[in-house]
């Protein structure tokens, strides 16, 4: 089999990569469980409760929510209809369209969002800042910038 103009990684470059797979896993783990531990929300419900909080009226169309998440719509949807049984969103014929749905962050989302996010926040300087130099932590924003944009472009 030809591989053309592309090359293989070297060994350096291999380890590089699983270095930041393997330390990108163990950062996501930590993270999900002091989430988890201290406020009873996964990842995933944090993640639509910020898009919400951020959001006009605190409210937005499903297909944008998914976008602006990363999420396929039906993983989505499988997931709101379990924060809508816990109560933290609510799901609302679309005003402006009758096809669409728009999610709503409920009272008791924004509540539960509002006490989440110190200790998030709390645990991102203490896992992620903290065992960083600020020119280290400069370097990975330049290195997450390019790897987004190469993605983007590509």
């Amino acid at each position: 089999m030809s591989t053309g103009t592309r090359r293989f990684p070297t060994r350096d470059e291999l380890r590089v990569w699983r270095d930041f797979l393997e330390t990108g896993e163990l950062l996501r783990g930590e993270m999900a469980a002091r989430l988890q531990q201290s406020s009873g929300l996964s990842p995933g419900d944090y993640a639509v409760l910020l898009a919400l909080s951020e959001a006009a009226g605190h409210r937005l169309r499903s297909s944008e929510l998914a976008a602006t998440i990363g999420w396929e719509r039906s993983r989505l949807s499988h997931h709101l209809g379990r924060m809508e049984k816990r109560g933290l969103i609510r799901r609302e014929e679309c005003a402006t369209d009758n096809r669409g749905a728009e999610v709503v962050l409920t009272p008791d989302g924004l509540a539960g969002f509002q006490e989440a996010t110190r200790p998030h926040l709390r645990d991102i300087r203490e896992i992620f800042v903290d065992a960083l130099t600020p020119q280290q932590l400069e370097a990975a924003g330049e290195i997450a910038a390019a790897l987004r944009a190469h993605l983007v472009r590509g």
